[in-house]
């Protein structure tokens, strides 16, 4: 998009979100929006991009359960991929889904024993492992239990997560996730599980973050960008021979109800391996900016905060009430929220985004009065929903719906 374009485009969210939410009896700030437009036209492009391969939603980049219901009950998406084993508790016991894996270990013994004492939610969720240990905690909640393996009727479901990063030599390239990475290990593993009584194993996860999850088309950044998009087609050429090495041996020893990989950055390349038969998704429903530079898309902004101008320090200042919502991950400046519209705006170097207040400069800030609105894009999605209550929906140029994020519903996982 040219950057004309994309000023106008701009100034004309800024002008329908103030407009929107200026009927609200009650703007308590932060004053959190998603673009229903915006999500559903996403929730498209995924289903489109992955060419009729199930996605499974991540739970953690949403965090409102009206979106997950709202993007579940769409042709193409099956299926919740969870965070939390209390999460997926709660959203198996409120019939959200009743396909639900869990993305990472869990040692939560307390959630453990709700799981085995709940034929409903065992039959529902999919525990994930990586290690007999995982399994050696879930054994010792049925002793205390007083509950033996072997008579347990529905057994607790588990899914291997198998290292996706790319090796060069000694290096590794990729998330510290599963420390299981080649087919013997894996395999060694995988026959530990189908031995141990009161486990299913059904599952496996795959999830190449290398590529899913970094930028490969960063404006002023060409040289690196270049060295990005190489990574990424050697990791998915060395994890597709992996892949179907360990599909192979495995279908020896059991028969796998999924096998689960990618993420919205990956999701063509991860649809096309034989081995994967669903993908995961969330982020590019909400479309953060650490999501904005992709070669495989087009980004669609759907997620957005309003903070209001409430003062004019100085010439070419406006300082607007709130805001400083840095997301998770490696210090710096890619994590920081970025004021969107009206277009024109920039953090201080001094300050950035603060607690209680944000100072904001440029070209942009003649424009603003006190009372204003200035409409931010965090960096991570899902984490925004950490700091509201409640989510308005917008279609158009009106809020249509408010509903509560996991934390307006008294939820922290």
């Amino acid at each position: 998009m040219d950057e004309r374009r994309s000023h106008t485009e701009r100034h004309r969210l800024a002008r329908r979100l103030s407009d929107a939410v200026s009927t609200l009896a009650d703007a308590a700030t932060p004053l959190v929006l998603v673009d229903l437009d915006a999500f559903d036209a996403n929730a498209g492009d995924l289903a489109h991009r992955a060419a009729g391969t199930p996605i499974r939603v991540a739970s953690k980049s949403l965090r409102v359960p009206a979106l997950l219901e709202r993007v579940l009950a769409r042709d193409g998406f099956s299926g919740v991929l969870a965070y939390s084993l209390r999460e997926a508790l709660w959203l198996a016991d409120r019939q959200v889904s009743d396909d639900i894996v869990l993305g990472y270990p869990t040692v939560d013994r307390g959630a453990l024993r709700q799981l085995l004492s709940d034929e409903t939610a065992r039959a529902a969720i999919t525990l994930m492992v990586d290690d007999p240990a995982h399994l050696d905690l879930v054994d010792e909640q049925r002793r205390s239990a007083g509950v033996a393996a072997s008579t347990t009727e529905v057994p607790v479901r588990v899914a291997i997560d198998i290292d996706a990063g790319l090796r060069l030599g000694r290096s590794h390239v990729g998330p510290k996730r599963s420390p299981l990475h080649d087919p013997s290990e894996v395999m060694r593993f995988a026959r530990h599980v189908v031995d141990r009584p009161g486990f299913a194993l059904v599952g496996v996860m795959t999830y190449e973050g290398q590529v899913a999850g970094v930028p490969d088309d960063v404006p002023n950044q060409r040289a690196k960008s270049m060295v990005v998009r190489r990574l990424k087609s050697a990791s998915m050429a060395q994890l597709a021979d992996r892949r179907g090495t360990i599909a192979r041996e495995l279908s020896a020893v059991v028969d796998l109800e999924f096998w689960n990989g990618g993420g919205s950055g990956s999701i063509e390349a991860t649809a096309a391996d034989e081995a994967v038969t669903e993908v995961a998704a969330g982020s590019g429903l909400l479309v953060p900016t650490l999501f904005d530079h992709y070669q495989s898309f087009e980004p669609r902004p759907a997620a957005f905060y309003g903070l209001p101008v409430v003062r004019r320090p100085a010439d070419g200042i406006v300082t607007v009430a709130g805001g400083g919502f840095v997301a998770s991950g490696p210090a710096g400046k890619d994590r920081a929220p970025t004021p969107w519209a009206p277009p024109g705006l920039h953090l201080t170097g001094l300050e950035g985004a603060g607690e209680v207040q944000t100072p904001l400069t440029g070209p942009g800030v003649p424009e603003l009065s006190i009372g204003d609105w200035v409409w931010f894009r965090h960096a991570k999605s899902g984490e925004l929903a950490e700091h509201t209550n409640v989510v308005h929906l917008v279609s158009g140029d009106a809020v249509v719906d408010t509903v509560p994020s996991y934390r307006g519903l008294g939820c922290a996982w």
